[in-house]
């Protein structure tokens, strides 16, 4: 293929200008089913995020980052991939795909995409062709296919469970019409793990990365990145006391598993031949020493560290994420990232305590989220401060319901479709009666319209951070100095000079000397609220 033309560098003269693009990016994060839907079928697709490509520039991020588009027969919302090298007609064509990336470039923003290599769709032609072979095929190979336990094979070939519920195990009928050998999944059964000791599989998603990264795809997130090597034995494990993929424990076998390093490495080589590309991983460790492993110099570019995700409104507990987070990537001199939401986890103004209270904190979280060294990933709707919706049941798609024998609602109220204009849902989203999940009706407070016009909203706050961070030289540098305040608050200053100071309290404190140069909420004198944070320089 032509070259593909990237965005520049940033010219701004902040820190250092040989540093790589997304060591201090801020990524926005697209759900592309809940953002824009241009052809009024109710679903977001690609055509509707380009569609939004001037409103991302306002914001001012520096990327977006896609959830999963490519193929598939979404039993799991596109995290179920039956062709990797094409994009899925819920979302458009690869036509599409190529002109948002030419268009977001034009507009200095790259494009990353979502990359699942842990497993693959029943779809895909792989696992077919493996149904079809038999027992023991070079097909089967490429998967974990195994003999059931017990006399008659009835009993899964060990105890795992899968992350969504049930057993991780699913039994094939054989193609003479036989009960069969069981295969793995360590998320839905629509999702057979691929077996990564199998030369093929490593080959062939070298042939996906260059085929995506041809088109001008700046870079990947890459899905489940701790979770691709398992052990050759598959044992079983006594230790289930959590079972989730967002707190399993240190000695899960399905996750963390040494190999998965090897498998990093070969596809650190397929990016080192697209200068610029970025490899993210998915990554829940919570070991420093083992998170840092997967950020050495011939491994992923970036991981993200979920520690500020799974914080309590505690100034001690943000604190304590703050500096596990810097701890996990100080060993490799990695650039950490930050996060406060994403498609997997409840909203933050949820989280925080809903309402008002709720989004106070949320806007003052950003601006500890953004004071930091490093890249920070803004999760769509969250520069709007949507909380989760408590959607009815007959509405929920989220195969965690379904798994759990509707005990768990799974993640769909993060996932409800962002709110543009108008005063009634769809409001703007789409051009159909209502989209694929329902929005409130009290979100005609917080649609982008209405934001826009007020200079107190959520998203002006997030516009205005987001700029003085790109402007300021008091961002610079890559430690934070800890500073001693009032029980309840924290503070931390940049080595460029900025001060950050959190009140997570309950009475108002006193703010140390300085400019104010950007505040959560309106500040009267001196004094800084409970529920707000401030930057000072």
């Amino acid at each position: 293929m032509s070259p593909v033309a990237h965005p520049a560098a940033p010219t701004s003269g902040r820190g250092d200008p040989t540093a790589p693009w997304w060591r201090n990016a801020v990524f926005y994060q697209v759900y592309p089913r809940s953002f824009v839907d241009a052809n009024g079928d109710g679903i977001g697709d690609l055509a509707g995020v380009r569609s939004r490509l001037g409103y991302l520039e306002l914001l001012g991020i520096d990327a977006i980052w896609l959830n999963p588009v490519m193929r598939s027969p979404m039993a799991d919302h596109g995290y179920d991939v039956s062709d990797p090298r094409d994009i899925d007609p819920l979302f458009g064509d690869l036509a599409d795909l190529e002109a948002l990336v030419a268009d977001a470039h034009a507009r200095g923003i790259r494009v990353v995409m979502d990359l699942v290599p842990n497993h693959v769709s029943v779809e895909h032609r792989w696992f077919r062709a493996a149904l079809e072979a038999g027992p023991g095929s070079r097909e089967r190979r490429r998967f974990h296919f195994r003999d059931g336990r017990g006399p008659d094979g009835n009993t899964p070939p060990n105890n795992w469970p899968s992350v969504f519920g049930g057993p991780a195990w699913t039994r094939i009928t054989e193609p003479d019409g036989t009960p069969g050998q069981w295969y793995l999944h360590v998320f839905a059964p629509g999702q057979p793990d691929l077996d990564w000791d199998d030369e093929e599989v490593v080959e062939d998603l070298g042939t996906t990365l260059r085929f995506w990264l041809d088109r001008g795809v700046d870079g990947f997130r890459i899905d489940v990145a701790h979770g691709m090597a398992k052990p050759a034995d598959l044992p079983d494990h006594d230790g289930w006391e959590t079972n989730e993929l967002l707190g399993h424990s240190p000695a899960d076998p399905r996750f963390n598993n040494p190999e998965v390093h090897d498998i990093h490495r070969r596809l650190r080589r397929v990016f080192d031949e697209y200068p610029g590309a970025v490899a993210i991983g998915e990554i829940w460790v919570d070991d420093h020493e083992r998170f840092a492993e997967y950020l050495r110099p011939d491994e992923l570019h970036l991981a993200f560290d979920f520690h500020l995700t799974l914080s309590d409104w505690d100034a001690d507990a943000i604190r304590g994420a703050v500096e596990k987070g810097l701890a996990a990537v100080t060993s490799v001199q990695a650039s950490p990232t930050w996060t406060l939401s994403n498609h997997d986890v409840d909203r933050e103004v949820t989280r925080y305590g809903d309402g008002e209270l709720g989004t106070a904190r949320a806007r003052a979280m950003i601006l500890v989220a953004l004071a930091l060294p490093g890249a920070v990933f803004v999760y769509n709707g969250a520069e709007l401060g949507l909380p989760n919706v408590d959607l009815p049941d007959e509405v929920l798609q989220d195969p965690v319901w379904e798994r759990s024998g509707h005990t768990e609602r799974g993640r769909d109220g993060c996932r409800v479709p962002l709110p543009w204009e108008g005063g009634t849902p769809p409001f703007g989203f789409t051009s159909a009666q209502s989209a694929w999940l329902p929005q409130p009706p009290e979100w005609s407070a917080l649609t982008v319209e209405t934001q826009l016009e007020d200079v107190d909203s959520t998203l002006s706050l997030y516009r205005r951070a987001i700029e003085i961070r790109k402007e300021r030289t008091e961002f610079d540098g890559n430690e934070v100095a800890w500073y001693g305040s009032p029980a309840g608050c924290l503070a931390f200053r940049r080595p460029g000079g900025l001060t950050c100071v959190l009140n997570a309290g309950d009475v108002a404190v006193e703010l140390p000397p300085g400019e104010v140069l950007l505040a959560s909420r309106t500040l009267t004198g001196r004094e800084l609220p409970p529920d707000t944070a401030v930057w000072l320089v």
